[in-house]
């Protein structure tokens, strides 16, 4: 059964797509826990992060990493903080959050409220920072 990352992947589900390659894909995350809050993905099928091989886990990272310094160049912050939980979704994925304090990367946080246009508008000026 595919996850629901698999169908936004697919664009069977609506997104605001940041970046993607061959094995990897970047949106917006719908639930913000600050501006620029950004979810990376391989795009195979594997739960658990720590279940993919080595060298897709580094591309991961490697993909994040390039997806980090352009929200780092739009959305003001101290820095980009990761964050691994996994239990949400069953699709290996990273968060990627603003963060200007350690508490700006609880989940136990309300998500900030960013209408439609404002995340297209977001999504937009980081693609545009990424190019």
């Amino acid at each position: 059964m595919s996850s629901i990352f698999s169908k936004i992947v697919a664009g069977e589900i609506p997104c605001h797509k940041i970046a993607e390659n061959q094995k990897y894909f970047s949106f917006l995350d719908i639930r913000p826990l600050s501006k620029g809050h950004t979810l990376v993905i391989p795009k195979a099928e594997i739960d658990y992060v720590f279940d993919l091989e080595d060298e897709h886990l580094s591309g991961l990272m490697t993909f994040a990493k390039k997806i980090a310094k352009g929200i780092e160049s739009v959305v003001p912050c101290e820095r980009i903080g990761l964050s691994v939980v996994g239990l949400e979704v069953p699709h290996a994925h990273v968060h990627l959050i603003p963060i200007n304090k350690v508490s700006d990367m609880s989940f136990e946080r309300a998500p900030i409220e960013m209408s439609q246009e404002e995340l297209a508008e977001l999504a937009a000026a980081i693609r545009t920072a990424l190019a």
